[in-house]
């Protein structure tokens, strides 16, 4: 054992090592935050003015900004030329009208190879005609002095304008003034069995 002042000297020197390694250890603390802090401050600067990732064109030298984003209006586009309509000229006009084909206009009209005027009666009893055929009223035919058989005559009934077609197989009339003698059919297409004879105008369209 030492002297009572060894030992209070020994007492006073671990206090002192001891706040001496406390003062150390929070100074090392301080700047170890402060290294930390600074650190940290230069990567958000750093992040700030870094370019962003995966833009290839970030940092190149003559890429700012478009010319719009710069305040100033940018050039409209060229509007696109418009090909003149080709006028159609007289030839083209000629050249499709002859191309068009030519529409049908019903039946076609029959020539006219005689006509005339006359009285027309008409007959129904049943007999032999003088083509060899037997004589039917409810069949379109006539009777005439000098046609060929199988002629084909129109007979208009003057007094309402009414016509038929009849095929001549028959000689007659006989009576005066008459030129022909219609069956009863053909006498009543034209509207006249009331009377029995007629005016007529008669054109023949075939011989034969």
């Amino acid at each position: 054992m030492g002297s009572p002042v060894r030992r209070l000297l020994r007492a006073r020197l671990r206090t002192v090592l001891i706040v001496s390694g406390a003062a150390v250890a929070v100074l090392a603390a301080g700047a170890f935050a402060l290294v930390n802090d600074n650190g940290s401050a230069e990567s958000a600067q750093a992040a700030q003015t870094a370019p962003p990732p995966g833009d290839p064109l970030a940092g190149r030298p003559g890429t700012g900004a478009p010319r719009a984003d710069r305040g100033k209006p940018r050039a409209p586009e060229p509007a696109p030329k418009q090909k003149p309509a080709k006028s159609r000229t007289k030839s083209d006009t000629t050249a499709a009208h002859l191309a068009r084909p030519e529409k049908k206009t019903g039946k076609k009209k029959r020539k006219v190879l005689d006509s005339g005027s006359c009285e027309a009666s008409y007959y129904w009893e049943g007999q032999m005609t003088a083509s060899g055929e037997r004589f039917d009223p409810s069949k379109l035919t006539a009777a005439h002095k000098t046609l060929p058989m199988g002629s084909k005559v129109r007979v208009t009934n003057k007094n309402n304008d009414r016509s038929v077609t009849v095929r001549i197989n028959d000689r007659g009339p006989y009576a005066g003034g008459r030129c022909l003698d219609l069956s009863r059919a053909a006498m009543k297409k034209v509207g006249g069995t009331g009377s029995g004879v007629i005016p007529v105008r008669y054109e023949v369209l075939s011989r034969g």
